[in-house]
């Protein structure tokens, strides 16, 4: 039976040591963070993960180790992004054996944008999967970057795909596009984008966002006033996070790693993703940022 489920779903990082090796203990302690303040689900692999930096042993084993560390406490969605439906496939299976409601897969470069290519390989995948699917709708260089007209065909063309996350720009305008039309099969369609677009994703009828990681308590807050009709709560919180959305925006992975950090939650922020690094006035910005946000995490969490 396939789950209901929405809300927040942070995607979480892998964590490495200061030698770049697969630190379980940091990411032990980023799951549970997250979920004692409240989200709904956590989905891992993907793009924050550095999913494509990890060789496919390493994410089949930290599959079974996200999964484990879940252990039902919240949805867990499974990163199946790979090479070709071999990959896939193995991926997804291993969630499936994880506790894993739902395989999250990115259109595939090596199937091409060709819409029937597309959906006859995520028909194919949901047949051997053993798990509903979500069509990963990233930009280029990351995706294809479908457009509304490509992702309706593929969506309608087979029930294996339940959900959408829509992350091409303009992300609004393509939910709108997407939920217009709605195929019958769709559940339901997610934000993605670090969460830097979210009030137009969700005022246009998105379930639920994808964001990193970093202010897990600060998209909790800003969800359960959107759930509550609160317009003005939710914008009063999103503006207050912007600041580290586009600073995450740059520094993507040592964003987040950072934040962690000074959480106490991992050791080290190291990435093997590469991308620029903080300097003096980097790390000066961060801290002022982190001091606004205060009055928004417990205890002032965050520093």
């Amino acid at each position: 039976m396939t789950a209901s489920i929405g809300g927040v779903f942070p995607v979480l990082p892998t964590v490495f040591t200061a030698t770049g090796d697969i630190d379980e203990n940091g990411l032990a302690n980023v799951i549970d963070y997250a979920i004692d303040r409240g989200v709904d689900g956590v989905v891992f692999p993907g793009l924050a993960s550095e999913y494509d930096m990890l060789t496919l042993d390493e994410r089949d084993a930290m599959i079974h180790f996200v999964g484990n560390r879940v252990a039902g406490r919240a949805h867990f969605v499974v990163g199946a992004s790979g090479g070709d439906l071999h990959e896939s496939t193995r991926l997804a299976t291993a969630g499936a054996a994880a506790g894993a409601v739902a395989a999250m897969v990115m259109t595939p470069k090596s199937v091409g944008a060709d819409a029937m290519l597309l959906s006859a390989f995520y028909a194919a995948l949901g047949a051997r999967a053993d798990l509903p699917l979500m069509l990963q709708n990233a930009p280029t260089p990351m995706g294809l970057g479908l457009s509304g007209a490509q992702l309706r065909e593929i969506v309608q063309a087979t029930d294996a795909i339940r959900w959408v996350k829509e992350e091409n720009m303009p992300c609004g305008q393509r939910i709108s596009e997407l939920l217009e039309h709605r195929p019958s099969s769709l559940l339901g369609v997610f934000g993605g984008a670090g969460g830097r677009y979210i009030t137009d994703e969700l005022a246009r009828g998105a379930i639920g966002t994808m964001p990193a990681v970093e202010t897990p308590e600060i998209h909790v807050a800003l969800m359960t006033a959107h759930l509550a009709g609160d317009s003005e709560k939710v914008r009063d919180l999103y503006e207050a996070v912007l600041p580290i959305l586009m600073m995450q925006a740059v520094f993507r992975w040592r964003l987040t790693k950072e934040v962690l950090r000074r959480r106490g939650l991992i050791a080290n922020a190291y990435t093997r993703s590469p991308g620029p690094e903080f300097d003096s006035g980097d790390h000066e910005e961060l801290t002022r940022i982190l001091d606004r946000l205060e009055n928004y995490s417990e205890g002032g969490a965050v520093r």
